[in-house]
């Protein structure tokens, strides 16, 4: 009892450590934010206006830390919230919404994802690359899935498990009671892997790149789990209704991470600063379509994969939603004036 409560004071006083070392940047940030968004901009400073870039890479970083230490919910819960707001006001659009959503929904939001093909790629070389890793690795020692795979996911859904418990898995529901709860508690957690995703870019990419390669990881070793009792295409079928606008939306969001990073590493002519500022008004407004793109993978996992029995049903729903999003992005191609280059 008393190691458990001496592993309890540690914790306690490691985040205190971590809270105190980096507060006074914190409360800059949440200082200068509260002003922007109150609209009080003639009380910013120079110091404060050129700071809140910097500000705001390092309470995602502080925010990074935090998650992988588990630190505290409530210091967690803090830094969420600072993080939003800030990035809404370094990377924000500066119109009025009316305006701004006519001409993203007309062709700003495929502008943007095709000016950072080179980033998709990447991101997408990485996250195929990453589903492959995980396959060979559980295929070769299965003790690597409990490692791979977080525990929520390994309820009967573990290695050796007989192929009626897997297919079991795979099952719907009999009626859409309580799945709107479901679908925002979905929502939320694939948000909070595409914001992570975009805001650790600030390291050159590198971060982003490596926590694409651990949620792919993720994903290849529960496709081996399945294919070994002969139920691959059932698991695709299940994973395409929302995957294919999930795993799109996550793509983007590392894509425009990896943008930003990139200009950042590799910023040519331009100043590293004027660089990162480009790269980032285009990664926001591909955000901005991550998270209309996340909502809809929410309501296509609570609802229609729940609900939709058939396998091949499955299929033609995740098949036709990859269809009109690769149609939308890249074959949609109007001009709109004020669109970021």
């Amino acid at each position: 009892m008393t190691q458990v409560q001496g592993a309890i004071e540690a914790a306690a006083l490691r985040s205190d450590r971590f809270r105190l070392a980096r507060e006074d940047d914190w409360k800059r940030l949440d200082s200068i934010v509260s002003r922007l968004e109150s609209g009080r901009l003639r009380k910013l400073s120079d110091d404060d206006v050129l700071a809140l870039p910097a500000l705001y890479r390092t309470a995602a970083s502080s925010l990074a830390v935090a998650r992988e230490t588990s630190l505290d919910a409530a210091t967690i819960a803090y830094l969420e919230a600072l993080v939003r707001r800030a990035w809404f006001q370094v990377y924000g659009p500066r119109q009025g919404f009316a305006r701004w959503f006519a001409q993203f929904l007309g062709g700003g939001l495929s502008r943007a994802v095709r000016s950072i093909w080179p980033d998709i790629l990447i991101a997408l070389a990485v996250m195929v690359a990453g589903a492959i890793a995980g396959w060979m690795l559980v295929a070769q020692d299965q003790e690597w899935y409990w490692s791979l795979v977080p525990s929520q996911f390994a309820d009967t859904r573990v290695p050796g498990a007989s192929r009626d418990v897997l297919l079991q898995a795979l099952g719907t529901e009999d009626s859409a009671a309580g799945l709107s709860g479901f679908a925002a508690h979905l929502f939320q957690n694939n948000a909070g892997v595409s914001i992570l995703a975009f805001a650790l870019g600030f390291a050159f990419g590198i971060p982003t790149l490596l926590l694409l390669l651990k949620e792919m990881a993720t994903l290849g070793a529960m496709m081996w789990l399945f294919a070994s009792q002969g139920l691959a295409f059932e698991f695709s079928a299940w994973l395409a209704v929302h995957g294919t606008t999930e795993l799109f939306a996550i793509l983007l969001a590392g894509a425009a991470g990896v943008h930003v990073g990139r200009a950042m590493a590799f910023p040519g002519e331009r100043a590293v600063l004027s660089a990162a500022a480009a790269a980032g008004r285009r990664a926001a407004t591909v955000m901005a379509g991550v998270v209309l793109m996340l909502i809809f993978a929410a309501l296509l996992e609570a609802f229609p994969r729940q609900l939709v029995s058939g396998a091949w049903d499955r299929m033609l729903i995740g098949s036709a939603m990859l269809a009109l999003w690769l149609a939308y992005f890249f074959a949609f191609r109007r001009n709109t004036q004020g669109a970021p280059a």
